[in-house]
């Protein structure tokens, strides 16, 4: 039996989560690297995800506490959208998807893990990315670290690649 190994995930499974909402306590710090922030706008920001479906999963969340779309103004939408917009052709210069899973989940019984901070999710996709693990081994494996994609995805943004 092949075993593969992804220690860094029993902090999802077992570890303490921060308190607090963490698309507000994040950006409060202004240590981007350190919190995975790779851009910022007037209103939105851009924040690597710690738990990825897929490598270079991302987020993009407006600064103001909200968990509802519709009490988001007009600007807090356009930079919310304009930044997915962005970001999706960031990750497909830098990763090469063939496709790309977009969403956001609004409320708790929508599956919602911050509820009360609305954020879209950017997850990129490939032919055959899904396999038996996540159905029988209950794992997820991936193939680069936060860090690896962090750099990548910021030098994507530079014009490095």
């Amino acid at each position: 039996m092949e075993r593969i190994w992804a220690p860094w995930r029993k902090t999802y499974i077992v570890g303490s989560r921060e308190s607090g909402c963490i698309f507000c306590l994040k950006p409060a710090r202004h240590e981007d690297r350190e919190t995975l922030i790779l851009e910022r706008g007037e209103t939105c920001f851009t924040i690597m995800n710690i738990f990825p479906y897929n490598n270079a999963h991302l987020m993009v969340a407006p600064f103001r506490h909200t968990g509802k779309l519709e009490d988001l103004d007009d600007r807090e939408l356009f930079e919310l959208f304009a930044y997915v917009r962005k970001w999706t052709g960031i990750i497909r210069k830098a990763y090469h998807p063939e496709g790309f899973n977009i969403g956001m989940n609004l409320g708790t019984v929508a599956g919602a893990g911050f509820a009360e901070h609305l954020h879209v999710h950017l997850v990129p996709r490939w032919n055959g990315d899904t396999n038996f693990m996540p159905v029988i081994g209950e794992a997820k494996v991936l193939s680069e670290s936060l860090e690896a994609s962090y750099e990548a995805l910021l030098a994507a943004l530079r014009g490095d690649l």
